[in-house]
Order: C-alpha cells, then sequence, then structure tokens
C-alpha cells in the first residue's frame, strides 16, 4: 500500500514507469500494476521530472519592484543603487512577505530547492533574520539555502565582514563573497581566501558572485579555484556568474578550465540577467553576457543555470519558471542539438541538485518524494513549450495542480482545439 501512485509517466531518461511513494519517500519505480494507494495520478503521456532546482537567487530582493522606484536605465549598477535605497526603507515584516510570496510562486512552478544569497551589509541584519524565518516556515516543501552575501565588498564595506561572520552564526548555510566588488584586485584575492578559510573552519560551502563583469582581468575565479584545491573544499565551492570569461584571451581560458575542473568547482550563469547586464559598454561586437558554457561541460565541469532575479532593483521581469532559465540559455550557449537540450533540462535539475548538495534528490527509490509532472512528452518538449506544470509533488503530497495548455479554436474548417505538444518527439 502506497500513499501515492504516479501512474504511467515518461521519466527524463525516456523509461516509463510508475512511481510508487510513502512515507515521504520514493518506494518503488517499476510497473506497479494493481498495487493500491490512497491517491493515484495518471500521467500516461506525459514527462515526470525530480523538481526545479535554482541554485542562484536574491530572496531578499525579490518581487519589490517599483520600491522605492524603477530601475530606469536596466542596468547594474542603477540596480546596486537603487537596492542601497531600498535597504534603508525596507521592514522585516514586508521581507517576509514578498519572499513567501515567491515562495508560492517556486511550489507552483515546481521549484522545490532554492540556493538565495542575503545581503550581509546591513548592521541590522534585517534580511537574514526575515530568510531564515522564511526557510523555517517553507522547510515541508521547498529546501531554501540561504547565502551570507556581503553586497557591497567583505573589506570594502567597513562593518560587512563582523555581519557575515554574524549572519554564519545566526544559522546562514553557505560563505559568500564579491571579490570584483572590492576597492582593488589584491584585496578581491584577500577576500576569495578568508572567505574560503571560514568555510574550510566550518565545514560550510561556498558560492561567490564571481567576476561579474565584462573585465577579461577580473580574474578571480583562478583564486577561487587555487583556494579551492588549498584548503580541500573539493565539490563544496560555487563560482557563480563568471561573465569575465566571455573578453578573456583563449590561451588563459585554456589554462584557467583545468585549474576549475580540478578544484571541482561548480559554475553557475545566469543568462536571463547576465545577458541584460553584461555586455553594456560594448560597441560591436557585442559581448553575450555568458560564460563559457559548453566549453565547462566538455571539460566536465558541473554547470547548472540559475534565475538570480525576479521583479527586483536588477531585473523587471521573471516567473520563477526554471524552464525560462533553460531555455534562453540553450539560445545564448548555442547549445541546440538533442543531446545539449537535454543536458540544459538536466542543467536546472540534477546539475543544480550537486551544487546544492541534495543528496536525497532525484527519480530513484529512497529519494525524497518530490517530483513535478509536466505537460509535455520529453525534456526536449517541455524546453520548447515551457511546459504547464499538471502536478507538483513535495515529500508525496500533492501541493500544486495546473490546466493542460491545450485551447479551443472557433475557425472555419479547422478543428475545435489546439495541442501544441509534438507527436514526434526529438
Amino acid at each position: 500500500m502506497f500513499d501515492l501512485i504516479v501512474k504511467g509517466g515518461t521519466l527524463p531518461d525516456g523509461r516509463v514507469a510508475d512511481i510508487g511513494m510513502s512515507g515521504g519517500k520514493i518506494r518503488a519505480i517499476d510497473a506497479l500494476g494493481d498495487a493500491e494507494a490512497a491517491e493515484v495520478i495518471d500521467a500516461g503521456g506525459d514527462l515526470v521530472s525530480p523538481p526545479f532546482v535554482d541554485p542562484h537567487f536574491h530572496m531578499d530582493a525579490t518581487l519589490s519592484y517599483g520600491t522605492p522606484r524603477i530601475n530606469a536605465s536596466g542596468t547594474l549598477l542603477e540596480g546596486i543603487g537603487l537596492w542601497g535605497e531600498l535597504k534603508q526603507v525596507m521592514t522585516q515584516d514586508e521581507v517576509v512577505a514578498r519572499a513567501l510570496d515567491y515562495c508560492d510562486w517556486a511550489a507552483s512552478m515546481g521549484l522545490l530547492a532554492i540556493r538565495s544569497h542575503v545581503d550581509t551589509c546591513d548592521d541590522r541584519l534585517l534580511g537574514v533574520e526575515a530568510l531564515l524565518h522564511v526557510r523555517e516556515q517553507v522547510s515541508d516543501y521547498i529546501d531554501l539555502q540561504l547565502v551570507a552575501f556581503p553586497q557591497d565588498g567583505f573589506y570594502r564595506d567597513p562593518t560587512a565582514r563582523d555581519n557575515t561572520i554574524r549572519a554564519l552564526d545566526m544559522g546562514v548555510d553557505v560563505v559568500g563573497g564579491i571579490p570584483h566588488f572590492e576597492r582593488t584586485m589584491a584585496d578581491g584575492a584577500a577576500s576569495v581566501r578568508e572567505l574560503c578559510e571560514i568555510a574550510e573552519a566550518r565545514g560550510l560551502m561556498v558560492d561567490m558572485h564571481c567576476d561579474e563583469s565584462d573585465d577579461p582581468l577580473s580574474r578571480h575565479i583562478e583564486t577561487l579555484a587555487a583556494e579551492t584545491s588549498r584548503l580541500g573544499l573539493h565539490g563544496r565551492v560555487t563560482g557563480s556568474h563568471l561573465t569575465s570569461m566571455h573578453s578573456m584571451d583563449n590561451y588563459y581560458v585554456s589554462k584557467l578550465l583545468p585549474l576549475i575542473a580540478e578544484a571541482q568547482i561548480n559554475v553557475v550563469p545566469n543568462p536571463l540577467i547576465n545577458i541584460v547586464l553584461q555586455g553594456r559598454h560594448d560597441t560591436f561586437p557585442k559581448r553575450r553576457g555568458l560564460t563559457r558554457v559548453k566549453e565547462m561541460l566538455a571539460m566536465g565541469i558541473n554547470v547548472g543555470w540559475g534565475q538570480d532575479c525576479v521583479l527586483d532593483p536588477w531585473y523587471s521581469l521573471g516567473t520563477a519558471d526554471m524552464l525560462d532559465v533553460a531555455f534562453m540559455g540553450l539560445h545564448v550557449a548555442q547549445m541546440t542539438s538533442p543531446d545539449e537540450m537535454r543536458t540544459c533540462f538536466d542543467m536546472v535539475t540534477n546539475a543544480n541538485a550537486r551544487t546544492m548538495g541534495l543528496h536525497d534528490y532525484g527519480l530513484h527509490v529512497g529519494a525524497k518524494a518530490s517530483l513535478v509532472v509536466l505537460d509535455a512528452g520529453d525534456p526536449i518538449e517541455a524546453l520548447r513549450l515551457r511546459a504547464n506544470r499538471l502536478c507538483v509533488i513535495a515529500n508525496g503530497k500533492v501541493i500544486a495542480r495546473g490546466p493542460r495548455s491545450d485551447a479551443t479554436l472557433s475557425l472555419p474548417g479547422r478543428p475545435g482545439s489546439v495541442v501544441r505538444r509534438h507527436k514526434n518527439s526529438v
């Protein structure tokens, strides 16, 4: 007897199977025949996926668009200035309310694991306290990791170092940094070393905003890789953005990529925002605003797509849909072969789960019973359609349901309905 069975779904690897769940865990993936369950969901012909994962977000700022004003230029620097203004007027209750609203969006889209940076350059640590509360409140259905993020610079801001350590003492999960925003390159490198040492001493993971610029000489990822290897942090460190790499010469990159691979650093580009915030100082040819994704994948580096921002000082769009993120990423990175498109789907599920260290994640017996039923036949079709979520299951409980995307038509001589799913998938 199972609590819940999802019948006849197509798994991302092409297998068709039933999934039996009980006690919040996946207990069987097989042809379960007449097995009984308290609830049975018919997923015949639909894609059943592990939940979506976002390894890079800013939940303390999300859904704040228009407060206290909009980012009229749409640029990174105006967004930074606007965030400084917002911090002065926002309240803890407002941060909690906005974050919970976003978590509602995320749950409805099957996004059940999120790593959020939280600014520690505020002596009140208002955002830290707010998101610690949110983490507890959503823990039954969303794995929320928090990163202590000294947004104005670990050394550049006079109290950021002490505040970052305070945030970690309060229970924030991951050590963050922003070396390219320090006053000098030397300070940036020094901040990487000290922050990695703090993580090593505390047994924590690291996630750095790293080289988020057009500057080919912003090379803090090199220091991050070296410190990761020196301190034995292999697999526990993430370099986010790395957009300076789109401006680096190929010889230097040929030395850099093996260093990143050796350190087992995870990499998170954020295509929706990287391609609009970077490459702003070019005439032509224009930079893409994205790091070298395909080259990293070819080196065996774990790369996943992140969302970064939704309706906040930096980005006025966004939907909490990781399929939107992957869809944009595959275009900008030119990952359009069938295998590459499947990889892009894997990047917003399994690869991102590896970045976050989610050991009980996935579609296998013993994993957490969290999954998504999509209105698509396979991962490529899910990306093409940004498929509707028919059912979202978290820890063995259905937490969201949605309609199919079929539409009715009233056209002379044409069928009465239209379905955009394709009969012959790639």
